[in-house]
């Protein structure tokens, strides 16, 4: 790794580091020494990342040389003391034995005594010999092209061999009058399920081969780093190429397999589910062609596909590539096609060598996916990047919803799966089939229906919405005597969600022509019901869905519902303290819903936590963190002692930031935008004129955030109907966020042009206001930087809906549980905090680096109430105005703006 002091001294980095990235990186490596958990927060534009990068590394590098340090003096120490024993026993060949006073020969008491510190020796020499064997392996890929090549080039002549194998065969079997009926028979049988062993555990497959033992490995040391998105990640892994760092450190991206899949028939799936499933039963069919080999003689079997990237050597190969240098997704994709090699599986195998794992959220927050993947974190680092939104993206990775219509499709689709294999399938597959059937029967019983009748025409008799612990939920639908652990053991090792999509793609679809044999004329009946049953929740779920899916995903989503519902079933095995079932009745039994809600995201982290040396929860904007330490950490069972926080100033100068707190309009109409209040026309009469005011002053763009989708509509008809708006458009061209995702590139690249057409035709019109929502897509993530965001201005405080089921029970659970904090319940406090959280985001979009400037505006007088002030960013908090009439205000940010017109 890259040289250079770290700890107290100064920490390698590609250019000199600003005063509050270098005390960072102390509070980190700190942190990480100590083995704390540290919440560190460091606004965008600061060089977050970085940070991180550098500070962890050189924690880790000096981590790495010390270890290796006290490892030779124990080798020294126990090579002197052999070379000393050799003496004494050279000098003394026929002394007589003494004994010790247990009557035990010296010799034994001496051998128990240094039997553990034999051990550790030689743990430590076969450690010594791995890492020599994996530094060597890697420096000749490093050196050798030609060895680089050699791999692939083996591959494409066994490509080309199998080419010509096959080719062979054909002109063999022309004109042998092969049955194509019976052919395509052959193949439905892989849609029966196989032989199951449920209360036994069967010798899990390692899946290497016996010469392969060297693509397992010791775990070293390392960083596991996460964020949210695959795009946050590849930026981040673009900063380590960069960085001091990037050269020699060994570092592996982690994805799913729809980001890292490379056989395009697999990835056509779509679906995640469904590429999994069917990556699962490709490598099934590998294992199980050696025992079909074997009973070839006594029956004829059908061949199973496997998949042709799945192989050891290429792997192998890969891994060592991945290890060798610095790669993001994209390059682990296109490593993976060149060499013929499964990058998901490839990337897998380097994570015991490698020093740095980067990996999305999901895939460490959730356990079941953390085991398969291989990740462990007993004394590792974890750090979660991005993290404000922490405690709500462990509550949704554990919450699940499924709807009347999938449970309704899922039955039938299930019981005509059963009908049609009845005599193919073992009495312990039909017992779990007959189970699971139940069990959908009961959840669309409990909703209120008939699980038999099309779900799109049952009407809900008592629409509304109640919640449940999970034990009620259990005894109401009758299914407290099940075992849902068995139940979804059984899911998980049958592959049965996968199976019944094979099935119902072959029968299910309108497009797929059912065969023309005996068997065949029951199943046209299915065809119908099952289309019948794919338009109603076709029709259900784009009413209910906002915004509404891609029509192929939305097949995809129809077609396998018992995938769904397989994580509702997952989400019931919850202790009952920890979550609700939310039972919804809606029109119809189809829109009708139920869904799990976590509500103590803790004691999935709490393992985490335990687990690990030290964990770094860090964000741009982390207040308010009374959140993190009560509900997540203290809940987690962490000692207070070891929560550390950090927090670090901005590197704009102080005059490059105006936030003011505006109390009153400018016809001194105080700003008070409550549920009553806001909707008053008098209102949206005053944030108009405040907008109109702002953007004579403010060059560029100005975003303007509302509290939701709605009430931004509400305003912007009002100000149509008052001629406002037209006022407006004088100044500035006018955008609005769109509700769907897939519009908001078009308008921010519209928004983008106009502000820059202004500044260069120096007209009348000065650029572009945008009006967005809290919480929204333009909220997070997409950066106002310069001249696209000059003034950011806040209307009112946006409060959660309180009236919410989820929320109400959030709430009732957080005052059961949690103490009171300064006399104020801790419901009061989350809706507080989650108000400011969402604050705190949409007001840091406009500064992103060291010499951008912008005004804050937040239009509410409860801005100024110290609880609530106290939970702005600091950097904000201690630069901001409170300004009790507009004037005042005005005055100020027209000063401010004119100052900055004249600088540049």
């Amino acid at each position: 790794m890259a040289s250079g002091a770290a700890g107290g001294g100064r920490f390698p980095f590609p250019y000199a580091p600003y005063p509050i990235q270098e005390r960072f990186m102390a509070a980190l490596y700190g942190a990480l020494d100590a083995g704390r958990v540290g919440i560190f927060e460091s606004p965008t534009g600061t060089g977050k990342s970085l940070s991180l990068i550098c500070g962890a590394l050189s924690w880790l590098r000096d981590f790495e040389e010390k270890k290796q340090q006290e490892e030779a003096q124990l080798l020294a120490l126990e090579d002197r003391r052999q070379e000393g024993e050799k003496e004494m026993t050279s000098a003394a060949p026929g002394g007589p034995e003494t004994k010790d006073s247990a009557g035990e020969p010296d010799w034994i008491t001496a051998f128990v005594q240094k039997k553990e510190e034999r051990d550790l020796v030689d743990r430590l020499k076969e450690e010594q010999i791995r890492r020599k064997k994996r530094e060597d392996r890697l420096e000749k890929i490093r050196h050798n092209v030609q060895l680089k090549y050699a791999a692939k080039r083996k591959r494409s002549e066994e490509d080309e061999t199998k080419r010509l194998l096959q080719l062979s065969k054909e002109v063999l079997s022309e004109g042998a009058g092969v049955d194509v009926v019976e052919q395509l028979d052959h193949n439905e049988e892989e849609l029966i399920l196989a032989e199951y062993e449920s209360d036994e555990e069967k010798k899990v497959i390692s899946g290497l081969e016996d010469d392969d033992d060297d693509l397992e490995e010791e775990h070293v040391t390392k960083i596991y780093y996460c964020s949210r998105t695959h795009s946050q990640l590849s930026q981040f892994v673009h900063e380590v190429q960069k960085s001091p760092f990037g050269k020699d450190t060994r570092l592996v991206s982690l994805g799913s397999r729809q980001n890292l899949c490379v056989n395009e028939e697999v990835r056509r799936l779509g679906a995640l589910q469904l590429i999994n499933d069917r990556c699962m039963e490709m490598q099934k069919n590998k294992h199980e062609r050696k025992s079909d080999g074997e009973n070839e003689g006594k029956k004829r079997r059908v061949s199973r596909t496997v998949c042709p990237f799945y192989s050891y050597e290429q792997m192998q190969f890969l891994r060592d590539e991945v290890l060798v240098e610095v790669k993001d997704i994209e390059q682990l994709v296109a490593l993976g096609r060149e060499t013929k090699a499964c990058p998901y599986y490839g990337s897998r195998y380097a994570i015991p060598a490698a020093q740095l794992v980067v990996l999305p959220y999901q895939m460490l927050l959730h356990e079941p996916t953390r085991t398969a993947a291989g990740i462990k974190l007993k004394d590792q680092i974890v750090i979660i990047d991005e993290a404000h939104n922490l405690i709500d993206t462990i509550t949704c990775i554990h919450s699940a919803e499924v709807s009347g219509s999938q449970l309704c499709c899922a039955h039938s689709q299930l019981l005509q799966y059963m009908e049609r294999y009845r005599k193919r399938l073992k009495a312990k597959n039909l017992m779990y089939i007959k189970q699971i059937l139940y069990l959908l029967e009961r959840f669309v019983a409990v909703l209120g229906g008939d699980v038999n009748q099309n779900p799109s025409c049952q009407a809900v008799s008592q629409t509304g919405t109640v919640l449940k612990s999970i034990n009620d939920f259990l005894f109401q639908s009758q299914i407290d005597n099940i075992n849902l652990f068995k139940i979804q053991r059984y899911c998980e090792k049958s592959l049965i969600s996968r199976k019944l999509f094979g099935f119902v793609e072959r029968y299910g679809s309108p497009a797929t022509a059912v065969k023309t044999n005996k068997g065949s004329q029951k199943l046209a009946g299915l065809q119908n019901f099952l289309l019948t049953l794919q338009q109603g929740s076709d029709k259900e779920a784009s009413m209910a869905q906002s915004p509404p899916m891609e029509a192929e995903n939305h097949q995809l989503r129809t077609a396998s519902p018992l995938m769904q519902i397989e994580g509702f079933l997952s989400a019931l095995t919850n202790a009952n303290q920890d979550g609700r079932v939310i039972l919804n009745r809606q029109g119809t039994i189809g829109q009708s819903s139920l869904k799990f809600l976590l509500l103590n995201p803790a004691v999935h982290f709490a393992k985490v936590v335990e687990e690990c040396r030290a964990v770094i929860i860090a964000g741009g904007t982390m207040q308010p963190v009374a959140d993190f330490r009560e509900q997540l950490l203290s809940c987690a069972g962490v000692d207070p002692a070891r929560i550390v926080e950090f927090s670090c100033g901005h590197v704009i100068p102080p005059e490059n930031i105006l936030p003011i707190i505006l109390c009153r309009g400018p016809s001194n109409q105080q700003l008070e935008f409550t549920y009553q209040t806001r909707d008053l026309p008098q209102m949206m009469d005053e944030t108009g004129r405040i907008l109109c005011n702002v953007c004579n002053v403010v060059p560029g763009g100005v975003v303007c955030f509302f509290p939701s989708y709605e009430y931004e509509k509400q305003v912007y008809t009002h100000w149509e109907k008052t001629g406002l708006l037209t006022r407006l458009a004088t100044k500035k061209k006018i955008f609005q966020e769109p509700k769907k995702a897939n519009q908001v590139e078009q308008v921010l690249v519209e928004y983008a042009k106009c502000i820059k057409r202004c500044s260069q035709a120096e007209g009348q019109m000065t650029g572009a206001l945008l009006l967005s929502v809290v919480g929204g897509k333009m909220s997070e993530g997409i950066n106002f930087s310069d001249d696209l965001g000059r003034c950011v201005i806040m209307v009112g405080m946006p409060y959660p809906n309180i009236k919410s089921p989820e929320l109400q029970e959030k709430m009732t659970w957080l005052d059961k549980t949690m103490p009171r904090d300064a006399g104020q319940a801790p419901s009061r406090g989350l809706i507080e905090n989650l108000c400011m959280k969402a604050v705190n985001q949409s007001i840091g979009r406009a500064i992103r680096h060291q010499k951008d400037f912008a005004s804050i505006l937040l239009l509410d007088h409860r801005y100024a109430r110290p609880a609530t002030f106290n939970k702005l960013p600091h950097w904000i908090r201690e630069r901001t105005q409170v300004k009790p009439t507009f004037g005042s205000a005005f005055a100020e940010l027209r000063k401010f703006h004119r100052g900055k017109a004249d600088a540049l």
